[in-house]
């Protein structure tokens, strides 16, 4: 027996909470498949809980769009449901011959609508943050740290006081386009269930191009490759050696070896960027550190040796590969493939956290 539904949302991250909290407070019926049996198992969980200002994102695009209007309304949604965070703020570092390209980030950060971004000097740097070494620096009092599990606790809660539900251990095997319905094969521990919905998002992260390919219908020019980020982590046990987030100048698949803060000031050091074959390799190679001490000593030089430690790994979906200038998010409706009631959510990577707010929004808006 086919169930019928109104919604169904494939992923439990902190994208798909938020889009499904969304269209519950729509007066929309959602349910929520969530392969694992946690929420936010995944990248939503490996990450470096930054609440991003918008700087980096080319103008227009959609992570500049949804990583501003996200800041805002994921401030004031903490504020509302009393979830721990820190405006803590970041200077993003550089290096003497960095400061034209940190004058871009600038000029790209104000095109972007971040209106507060602050210039530094060295000195003015320094007499921020006694330990760093560089040239210039570029502050964004608005960029924070969050508490992303209480963050994915309270979308989930909201989402079931307004009648949704996530069903855990439960896999999509495969979906068709049934005139204007969608039927989805579900895996729920050994068994296999069918659902019929007006409306399917593809929310699920690392597996959303993959889903895509097990969709009847899909049209196959429309396919996309997935592509694997790892970024690992390394913990310095002992040290608190900044008040502020501390980033270097930003590489082509990501932001380089930054300083992150926990909520009580402990300190982490990461992502880097390693390229991987498989969507479940988390083990951190305590060999990767060299390069670790390397990018941090570039403008923390009194980083002694010995004093990082192999922390976690998270994997970030990307669209495009090795050598490729990053991609934008993607959020594809029936205008893009032809399947009426099919929104897929592609490439969200950081900031996906920060933005995920703002883009439960848009996703309601297509939804109508």
């Amino acid at each position: 027996m086919t169930e019928r539904l109104d919604v169904v949302v494939v992923g439990a991250g902190v994208v798909g909470l938020a889009v499904a909290r969304a269209l519950a407070l729509s007066n929309r019926e959602v349910l929520v498949l969530e392969r694992h049996r946690l929420i936010g198992s995944e990248t939503s969980s490996r990450n470096s809980g930054v609440i991003h200002s918008g700087i980096y994102y080319p103008a227009n695009s959609l992570k500049a769009k949804f990583c501003v209007r996200g800041r805002e309304l994921l401030y004031a949604y903490c504020d509302a449901q009393g979830i721990a965070y820190r405006r803590c703020g970041k200077i993003i570092v550089a290096q003497e011959a960095q400061v034209p390209a940190l004058r871009e980030l600038e000029r790209k950060g104000r095109v972007n609508g971040v209106d507060d971004l602050q210039w530094l000097t060295g000195i003015e740097v320094r007499a921020l943050e006694p330990n760093v070494r560089c040239a210039a620096g570029l502050m964004s009092p608005s960029t924070g740290v969050v508490d992303a599990h209480s963050y994915m606790t309270a979308l989930h809660g909201d989402l079931e006081a307004h009648g949704g539900n996530v069903v855990f251990d439960s896999r999509v095997v495969s979906a068709a386009v049934r005139g204007n319905s969608i039927l989805v094969r579900v895996r729920n521990g050994s068994e296999d269930i069918d659902l019929e919905c007006g409306l399917l998002i593809n929310s699920a992260g690392l597996q959303a191009a993959d889903l895509l390919r097990n969709i009847d219908g899909y049209p196959a020019e429309k396919l996309h490759r997935a592509y694997y980020a790892k970024g690992n982590y390394f913990s310095c046990t002992g040290a608190k050696p900044f008040r502020h987030l501390m980033y270097p100048m930003p590489n082509e698949a990501g932001l380089g070896v930054h300083a992150t803060l926990d909520l009580d000031g402990t300190i982490r050091f990461g992502p880097d960027v390693e390229w991987i074959d498989s969507s479940d390799d988390y083990q951190v190679d305590a060999a990767r550190a060299l390069p670790f001490y390397e990018a941090i000593r570039e403008y923390w030089p009194g980083l002694v040796d010995g004093a990082l430690q192999p922390a976690y790994a998270g994997i970030r979906p990307k669209l495009v590969g090795p050598g490729s200038t990053a991609a934008d998010f993607i959020v594809e409706s029936s205008r893009d493939h032809g399947i009426a009631g099919l929104i897929s959510l592609l490439g969200i990577e950081s900031p996906g956290l920060t933005s995920s707010l703002a883009i439960a929004e848009h996703v309601v808006q297509l939804a109508r």
